[in-house]
Order: structure tokens, then sequence, then C-alpha cells
């Protein structure tokens, strides 16, 4: 896998398209998590740049797409933070839109075992509406791919995906933060769709295996059942166990590299924003899908999301090196 995952790697030059969210992440780590009414001593606050979306952009332009973010910010000091963090790693941020009132953030408390707490404040994504998004129609139909994740009004989603989706643009959708209850338009409009397995799982309807062994399980009928749901095309990640690729009734199996992960956070996006930027590029989507577990695998080596990206020289190396 390594070979076909450097060649695809070699071929990253498309136009990329994100549509959806930017946040500050606010986090402080603590012993435990505090009771309700209770206070608990953390340690000291990080901000990091973060939004699915935003992650997303990074984590394509860093290994070398061309691509475009299309959300907004406040007129907080967080909004040139973003902004910033948005060009060191090469994404066009021109088109982002400054409003009134506050960014987006997320205030994120994590204990000594890992376990979290997250509390999501819209701020500026929620002012995202179909007036900026046909503001921004020439500029998003110059793109190959659009990517497109729930942390944005899912009506401006939804006319994002039938815009691009009737140009002849890939509409690339990542049901995340996720929904069991997708608008039709949003599932006949959106060609691929990026879940997790348990988010397939929910959205099928389908029982997980007790011993939580995906891989031991019949993903022909998995697919067809994606299939029959409305997407043709969709890849599933399975954690350590790298990703299921199901098109049109059929499947293939990506591997995962086995490494000790430092911090998985934004580890989903740097699949997703490598998927778009491989899709972008005309590579297949299990060539993309290859590439992408590397990348991800690779971030989950460093600390935090955008922070922990790798560029399309360090991505290299990695891949050579495994």
């Amino acid at each position: 896998m390594s070979a076909a995952a450097i060649s695809v790697l070699d071929h990253i030059s498309g136009s990329v398209s994100i549509l959806g969210s930017l946040n500050a992440d606010y986090t402080v780590m603590s012993h435990r998590l505090p009771n309700p009414g209770e206070t608990v001593q953390g340690g000291p606050l990080t901000i990091l740049p973060g939004g699915k979306s935003s992650n997303q952009a990074a984590a394509a332009a860093r290994i070398g797409a061309n691509v475009t973010m299309f959300g907004a910010v406040g007129e907080d000091t967080n909004a040139d933070f973003l902004i910033s963090r948005l060009n060191d790693a090469g994404v066009d941020t021109s088109h982002i839109n400054h409003v009134a009132g506050p960014s987006g953030t997320t205030v994120i408390t994590v204990d000594a075992n890992g376990e979290n707490t997250i509390v999501y404040s819209p701020g500026s994504n929620a002012t995202v509406d179909l007036n900026y998004l046909h503001s921004q129609e020439a500029t998003l139909l110059k793109s190959s791919v659009l990517g497109l994740c729930l942390e944005s009004p899912i009506e401006v989603v939804t006319a994002a995906a039938k815009i691009c989706h009737e140009a002849g643009i890939k509409v690339l959708l990542n049901d995340s933060p996720f929904t069991a209850t997708l608008p039709a338009q949003l599932v006949e409009y959106a060609d691929i769709l990026l879940v997790n397995e348990h988010e397939m799982a929910q959205l099928l309807g389908i029982e997980e295996p007790e011993d939580s062994d995906w891989l031991a399980c019949d993903w022909d009928v998995f697919a067809a059942q994606m299939d029959d749901f409305g997407f043709h095309e969709a890849i599933v990640t399975i954690g350590g166990d790298g990703a299921m690729v199901l098109r049109n009734r059929q499947t293939s199996h990506v591997t995962a590299v086995k490494i000790k992960p430092k911090d998985t956070t934004g580890c989903g996006d740097a699949f997703m924003g490598t998927v778009l930027a491989g899709l972008a590029s005309g590579c297949e989507l299990d060539q993309s899908a290859a590439l992408a577990s590397y990348v991800a695998t690779y971030a989950a080596l460093g600390s935090g999301a955008q922070a922990s990206y790798g560029t399309a020289e360090q991505v290299r190396d990695f891949i050579e090196k495994h």
C-alpha cells in the first residue's frame, strides 16, 4: 500500500473547496470531570485552531492541494488566530466572511483517562446562510471537489451540495457531528459519504459486533445497505483497523499502520482532507483513502488537530519508514 500512497501524494495538485466551520478550541486537562454543580481544578488553558471543516482544509493544503475555505469568523481575536493558522497551512482564506459577534468555539475538558466533555458554541458559523452561499457560487464552481460536514446550517450544506453536484463537481459529505436523519436532498446530492463504523451502524440500523471485530463482518452486506440508503460510494473508517471503501455494493479494505498514538484529536479530519485532495487530483476513491490512512496516522503522533498535520515531505518520509 505504501507505493500506491506515495503515487497519490506525488499527484496532489487539484482544487478543493470546503464550506463549513472554523472554531477556537479551549481545552483544559483535569484529574477528573466535574459533577453537576461542582468545581474541579484544571491545568493550563490551551487554545488551538479547530472546527472540522477548517481542520480538513488545513490537512488538504499541507499535502499540496489548492484549497479555498468558505465560512465565517467573528470580530474577536479568535478570528485573526483562526485565519492566520489557515494561511500558514496554505489555505485561501479570502472568501471567509467576517461578521459581528464571536467566532465559533468549543470548550473541552479532558480527564486523566482521556475522557472528555465538549460544548460547541457555533458563534459566527451559524451566520453562514444562503445569501452568503450564493455570493460565493462562482468561486465554488471553480473547484474539482467540495467537502462538507454538519457544523454549518443544514439548509446551506444541502444547497451547496446541490449547486456543486449539478455542476458535475464531486461532493464528499462527512456526517459529523453525526445525524441519522439526513435530508433526502442532501443524500441525493452528496456523491460520497464519510463516516466511522459507529456512525454507519446508527445510520443503517446495524447491530455492532459484540467483540468489536469489524473486519470479521460481512461488508458486502453493509455495502448493499449503504447503496440502498442512497450512497453509492462511501468510506467507513474503523480506527486502528484502517477503513473500508464501499463502491456500488463492492468493498475494499484500506489497512492502517500500527502505532502508539499520542493524540487522536483531528485525525478523522486529516483523513477527510486527504481524500478530498486525492479526489480533486484525479485519484480513485480507494487510492485517496490509502494515502489518507497514512496522513491520519501521522497526525496521531502529534498533539492537537491542525498542529499535528504533516506536509507532503513529512508524510512521504513517514510512508517510506512504514
